[in-house]
């Protein structure tokens, strides 16, 4: 409560006159008609803010056998940056730049598809794009680094997007291994396949099995019930491309419109009958872990004061980013720590968060995360994660964010602040925080007492 005053009287001394006689004596709390009782500080009031004024992406397919097995990598991007400029009427020779997060694909290669993709989508030769690389993380990222850039005065509007082809680009490492990383263990790690990091993080942590795998038909089940009820229509993009018939060579014209890795009918029964994927006595199986998936993401910022003098209505506004480090042969652990780094820089409590997306790298880390941070699971993965949706590496955090400020929108006054994370492989974790657009509440929890001189509408 102390907190929550201080932030009462942070608020009047920005805006009150230099003479006044206002003492923080004088104040007390009440709640706010947004529902807001934290001491929540903001530094920057509306015109500085960077906000999010669309985010959208392509449905996730399975990789090799999915909808987008014969997609190039360009064709799946190219959809989504135009969805971004036709949503909010922005002129595409108005993006200061496009950042686009990206994994597997060779550095300088994928960084010509991109460009080939803002041609395809009617950007024009002037502007910019580059390719961000912090693996599972990397479409967060291309975010944040394009909320840093808005913010240091390089431009006004920019995109930040993801994309994974994981037909295109299987997992796979390059070359020879430099023989010094014998004498290093943290370096060995780094080299693990990731599937045994998630047996690592079940082993030393505790989680068991059958926690694994309800946490997986719990993703199936809610992912199946937002897809049945169409909550995923405001946030995906339908993809017109093609199938190719792998004995006959034949194309058929498709447009991919859902995400086709869902498995409605996943069961606790089927998913037992499951062999360990990565350890013989393991726990980590085909069913408890991400799908190999391929999508795109694109997430469109801008100055708050631009989308005001424009009135392009904000879907969410940017609060925080933090990337950590963790141990590499426990990567999967990244959002435990990442989250309350993020969570403080935006000046709130784990308490304070509406909703999570949590990347579903394996069930194991998932559920270790979820359970370390005491979080309430009717608040996180709403709509499923990635064991039920897939994970195509680079699009995931752009991904997690569309899904999260259109949940959040849905959820009105009831959904204030929300989460995104993910572990990353060699060891780190990263999360940011959003606020939901459509929140104002400058003076609404703050008054004087004395003679009930009410500084708004909602104080009784």
């Amino acid at each position: 409560m102390e907190r929550l005053r201080l932030r009462q009287q942070v608020l009047l001394d920005h805006l009150r006159p230099v003479a006044s006689n206002f003492r923080a004596a004088d104040i007390v709390t009440s709640i706010c008609s947004a529902g807001d009782s934290a001491a929540y500080l903001r530094t920057t009031d509306f015109d500085d803010d960077v906000v999010v004024v669309a985010a959208f992406r392509t449905p996730i397919c399975k990789a090799k056998r999915g909808g987008f097995k014969d997609t190039y990598p360009d064709d799946l991007l190219a959809p989504v940056l135009k969805a971004v400029i036709e949503a909010t009427g922005v002129k595409p020779e108005e993006i200061g730049d496009i950042v686009v997060g990206s994994v597997l694909g060779p550095g300088a290669q994928r960084a010509n598809e991109c460009r080939m993709a803002a041609f395809f989508a009617g950007f024009p030769e002037t502007v910019p794009i580059r390719t961000v690389n912090r693996q599972c993380s990397s479409g967060l990222q291309a975010i944040a680094d394009v909320v840093a850039s808005i913010k240091a005065g390089y431009y006004d509007i920019g995109i930040g997007a993801g994309l994974e082809s994981m037909s295109s680009n299987p997992m796979a490492w390059d070359g020879s291994v430099n023989p010094k990383t014998q004498a290093n263990q943290r370096a060995q790690d780094c080299l693990l396949p990731m599937g045994i990091t998630s047996e690592n993080v079940a082993e030393r942590y505790g989680v068991s099995r059958k926690q694994q795998d309800a946490a997986s038909v719990r993703s199936h089940k809610r992912a199946a019930a937002a897809t049945a009820s169409g909550k995923f229509r405001d946030e995906i993009v339908p993809v017109q491309t093609k199938l190719v018939d792998p004995k006959t060579g034949e194309e058929k014209s498709v447009i991919i419109s859902v995400d086709d890795g869902i498995r409605q009918g996943a069961t606790l029964a089927d998913l037992a009958k499951l062999k360990p994927a990565f350890r013989k006595n393991g726990s980590t199986t085909a069913g408890n872990s991400s799908q190999v998936s391929d999508g795109a993401s694109a997430v469109l910022l801008m100055r708050r004061a631009v989308a005001l003098r424009r009135g392009i209505p904000v879907l969410g506004v940017f609060r925080s980013f933090a990337a950590v480090g963790v141990d590499p042969a426990v990567m999967g652990v990244g959002p435990a720590v990442a989250i309350p780094k993020a969570v403080k820089d935006a000046g709130l409590e784990i308490s304070d968060i509406d909703l999570f997306e949590i990347n579903e790298a394996f069930a194991s880390q998932f559920t270790y995360c979820c359970k370390e941070l005491g979080l309430d699971e009717e608040k996180v993965n709403v709509n499923g994660g990635a064991i039920a949706l897939g994970h195509p590496l680079g699009a995931t955090g752009a991904r997690c964010t569309a899904t999260l400020l259109h949940e959040m929108k849905r959820r009105g006054k009831d959904s204030r602040f929300g989460v995104v994370s993910m572990c990353i492989g060699s060891g780190m974790g990263a999360a940011a925080v959003f606020e939901r657009g459509s929140v104002v509440d400058q003076l609404s929890i703050a008054r004087p007492i004395k003679d009930n001189n009410y500084l708004s509408k909602d104080a009784k």
